[in-house]
């Protein structure tokens, strides 16, 4: 089952040790040359808000030239702007190439995550998607530690990622794999979807609120309280692997206790952790050891949701509709975060784990609102990878199910 895609593993790999690599990267780089919190949100948002594009836009250019080629063009992109990121220092440049990369690489996700479904079948494809979340939090964890490269060379950290997208395209060049038919885009009705999944599309969006801010501000955060990019690389190490970590226990446990409860102890376990930054993170190893515990429950909120979504709605409703809707307000998540976050910065350094705090609390009371979902109609708990793209959800083995 795995050996005829492992080209595909492999090109994920590259793709996310760069994706993880430069995001923190440019936050923590801008930061270090004197750049102001709020202009820094929004280069960081271009990236999100060029991900919320792509999901709409991206298909019908695959559809149109093939996937392989379009993973090409998509790459080529990609190599541009982070080379460009290294030629010129211009914020307003800067925040057009973060959206840039930002379209080119949730496009590479799409064609990546539709090759898999397209060779996954239903007995198959939770093992394929179990691979996918693994590669996607390792290499993600592994890019952090690109950060330590000696500041001398820190320059050539946009080449770098330039390379790792260059290896993701060799892989794909030479494969064999057949390249599936897309569907064409379809329009989402988020009051349709609110009224029918309201506790999974909050959720959708706070989710994506905590990881997007996770990635783009909160090294920032790390580096105004430390002034070490060395402990900012360890911190993000150490959180994605309390993430990667988490997934199966949470799941075991949303299986057993419901996702209602789960997202109300995670929101409420975010709340206590971000609380703690405020007060307790006077050292480095407790640092260390607070963002493991953040790891833990901010990047299972959105599966929670999705799990949420699939328990509650009817046979006869387009589940696959759904689950875009949410990873789409997963997306617009991540894009508001650092927009908010940026400017909350500048007001206070304490701004970002107090709206981490706020939000907890919140989604913690609104989850405990909501109705029970009895035992019998649970769907079975999916992990998915820190990064989706719009074919994500034609990947989940649950959709088969209903």
């Amino acid at each position: 089952m795995i050996v005829p895609i492992s080209s595909l593993f492999i090109a994920i790999g590259f793709l996310a040790v760069g994706y993880g690599m430069i995001l923190t990267f440019v936050g923590v780089y801008l930061k270090d040359i004197g750049i102001s919190n709020t202009v820094i949100g929004i280069i960081n948002a271009a990236f999100f808000l060029g991900a919320v594009i792509s999901s709409i836009l991206s298909q019908k250019i695959i559809s149109t030239v093939g996937h392989i080629r379009s993973f090409a063009a998509f790459a080529s992109l990609m190599v541009v702007s982070f080379l460009l990121h290294s030629l010129f220092l211009n914020e307003f440049l800067w925040a057009f190439l973060r959206f840039i990369s930002g379209f080119a690489f949730y496009g590479l996700l799409i064609i990546l995550e539709s090759w898999l479904n397209e060779k996954s079948t239903e007995r198959d494809r939770g093992k394929i998607l179990a691979i996918y979340t693994i590669v996607f939090y390792l290499a993600t964890a592994i890019g952090q530690l690109f950060l330590n490269i000696d500041e001398h060379f820190r320059q050539f950290i946009f080449t770098i990622g330039s390379i790792l997208v260059l290896f993701s395209v060799f892989t794909i060049a030479l494969t064999k794999i057949k390249e599936p038919q897309l569907k064409p885009f379809e329009k989402y009705s988020m009051p349709k979807i609110f009224s029918v999944v309201p506790l999974a599309t909050v959720s959708s969006f706070i989710g994506g609120f905590f990881v997007g801010g996770f990635f783009t501000m909160l090294p920032v955060y790390i580096l105004i309280q430390n002034h070490s990019i060395e402990v900012v690389s360890y911190f993000m190490l150490i959180t994605l692997i309390g993430g990667l970590v988490s997934q199966w226990p949470i799941g075991l446990l949303s299986d057993k206790y419901g996702r209602r409860r789960l997202i109300a102890f995670t929101s409420l376990f975010t709340s206590g952790v971000s609380l703690a930054f405020i007060f307790l993170s006077f050292n480095t190893t407790f640092l260390y050891f607070l963002g493991f515990l953040l790891g833990l429950t901010i990047f299972s909120l959105y599966p929670l949701a999705v799990a949420r979504a699939n328990d509650v709605v009817d046979e006869n409703k387009d589940i696959v509709e759904i689950s875009r809707t949410l990873l789409f307000m997963y997306s617009i998540g991540s894009f508001s975060s650092p927009l908010l976050i940026g400017f909350g910065l500048s007001l206070s350094t304490y701004f970002l784990f107090g709206s981490f705090a706020l939000l907890g609390a919140f989604l913690y009371f609104y989850s405990l609102s909501k109705e029970r979902v009895a035992d019998d109609h649970l769907s079975t708990f999916v992990n998915m990878p820190v990064a989706s793209g719009a074919k994500f959800p034609e990947l989940d083995p649950r959709q088969k199910e209903s």
